[in-house]
């Protein structure tokens, strides 16, 4: 396992009569850009993103269609210059260093092509000599799911899923530092999600950065340790899933179906730690909490009062936060 953490500290290096200097950011980052921006003639297409990836993190890159997302990535990799603005990968610029930068980032783009004669194994066998990696491709076929037979099939035969698996198995070629999966579970069945899920977090806890952009909030709530939101090529919200979500609303609403209500239980439960308000309506106590913990306090409140018929509880979403970060924009 990869190494990921880093004393505080800080060198200043004198070369050719210029000063770098080495901060714990950017030997911590995986990928940091600042302001980096796109136009195409007036339009613009990303503008004055500063993103910050930790390394061994999973970020979810999230936007509706036509947010930005592709050209981000697009410009992370150096398929395209920005207009403005830089980004760096550990620590590296992109565009300068591309060439390094090349064997230690693994991708699956939201379209690679592939070559229906060539059989995946062919696919495998020529990614890893390209990188040098002493990678068995029967191996890689295996992690992703691709059986023996199916793997030494021409790739024009596959099914939908069958070719996102291959990708994902290009990707993974030379155990990449950093992966940058762009709608990786395209065409996949619920068993590749299942399985693509699983990848993740084995490459997370592999010392691997993932970088995941999706339009499917569930996949990317399963996997992604901090998210972020891009509306019109703007970067509206980055952090940790439960910190955007305590900003929409209460971390837990809690209604309660009861046999009979009074004051003194209303008060009883706005009296405990993490409620932050009860009301009667229609014959249930409505429960917000700022905590998921104090539901089972405020159940055992309730019960010494009066009898349960029934109750529900609704946390916050990553859909709802997305819905509420698009609504704001669209202001």
């Amino acid at each position: 396992m990869r190494e990921n953490s880093y004393t505080n500290f800080s060198i200043v290096i004198i070369f050719t009569n210029k000063y770098y200097r080495l901060t714990t950011d950017n030997l911590m980052s995986a990928i940091r850009t600042n302001e980096l921006t796109k136009r195409y003639g007036p339009q613009t297409v990303v503008s004055e993103i500063d993103l910050a990836v930790d390394r061994g993190e999973v970020y979810g890159f999230l936007g509706p269609n036509g947010a930005g997302k592709s050209t981000t990535i697009a410009m992370l990799l150096s398929y395209v210059h920005p207009t403005a603005g830089a980004a760096r990968i550990f620590g590296k610029d992109v565009r300068e260093d591309g060439v390094e930068l090349k064997h230690r980032v693994g991708v699956l783009p939201e379209a690679c092509r592939l070559y229906d004669r060539l059989s995946g194994r062919k696919h495998l066998s020529f990614a890893i000599d390209s990188t040098g990696s002493d990678d068995d491709p029967d191996e890689l076929a295996d992690r992703v799911g691709l059986e023996t037979t199916a793997v030494r099939q021409p790739v024009g035969e596959y099914s939908t899923g069958m070719k996102q698996r291959l990708r994902l198995a290009l990707a993974l070629v030379g155990e990449p530092e950093l992966l940058v999966l762009d709608e990786p579970s395209s065409g996949l069945d619920p068993a590749g999600i299942q399985l693509l899920r699983r990848l993740v977090l084995e490459e997370r806890d592999r010392g691997t950065t993932v970088f995941f952009s999706s339009h499917l909030l569930e996949q990317v709530e399963a996997v992604c340790d901090r998210v972020g939101i891009l509306v019109d090529g703007k970067l509206l919200t980055s952090g940790k899933l439960d910190e955007l979500k305590s900003e929409i609303g209460p971390a837990v609403e809690l209604a309660i179906s009861v046999d009979a209500t009074s004051s003194q239980l209303v008060a009883d439960v706005e009296s405990l730690e993490g409620v932050t308000a009860c009301t009667v309506l229609n014959g249930r106590l409505e429960v917000s909490l700022s905590t998921d913990t104090s539901k089972a306090e405020v159940i055992q409140t309730v019960e010494a009062y009066t009898t349960i018929k029934d109750f529900t509880t609704e946390e916050p979403s990553l859909e709802s936060l997305f819905e509420d970060c698009v609504t704001e924009a669209n202001r």
